[in-house]
């Protein structure tokens, strides 16, 4: 359970890395099949589809885009809760390696392309040696550590 955390911990600060910063315009770049803005509210809907198999309940949805800011807050309150859960003493209702190799593989996917597309729409990420990175199991949120070793 303890690296199904982790994963999560490490989605969460690359995550943050991608969605920080980004203009509110960004949210709607026509640089891909899916805008930004439509990529991140499949990401929350990701999460939301972890916790619901976690529970024993399956269920999926396709959400609309939110504002940019509201969309990224929605995707960390979705982290949070799916890390909680994780964390509990109850016994999950889903395969810990399906879990991982579903939604959680998919949204770290999906955290690459909204990087991509911030280069794409002339608003770069900074590279960053993401071995050296501080990220640690329960930190989910969006405050996450500064950066040890930027390029």
């Amino acid at each position: 359970m303890q690296l199904l955390r982790h994963s999560l911990a490490t989605l969460a600060y690359r995550a943050e890395r991608a969605l920080a910063g980004a203009p509110a315009e960004f949210a709607s770049f026509p640089g891909a099949v899916r805008t930004p803005g439509e990529i991140l509210a499949h990401m929350g809907d990701l999460l939301d589809w972890a916790l619901s198999m976690a529970n024993g309940a399956p269920r999926w949805r396709d959400s609309a885009p939110l504002a940019w800011d509201q969309g990224t807050a929605r995707f960390f309150t979705a982290l949070e809760a799916l890390d909680q859960r994780l964390a509990s003493a109850d016994p999950l209702k889903a395969p810990a390696d399906k879990l991982f190799q579903g939604p959680i593989a998919d949204a770290l996917t999906h955290v690459g392309q909204i990087a991509m597309l911030r280069r794409l729409a002339g608003c770069p990420l900074r590279g960053e040696n993401y071995y050296e990175a501080a990220i640690a199991v329960g930190r989910v949120g969006a405050d996450q550590a500064p950066a040890k070793a930027v390029f």
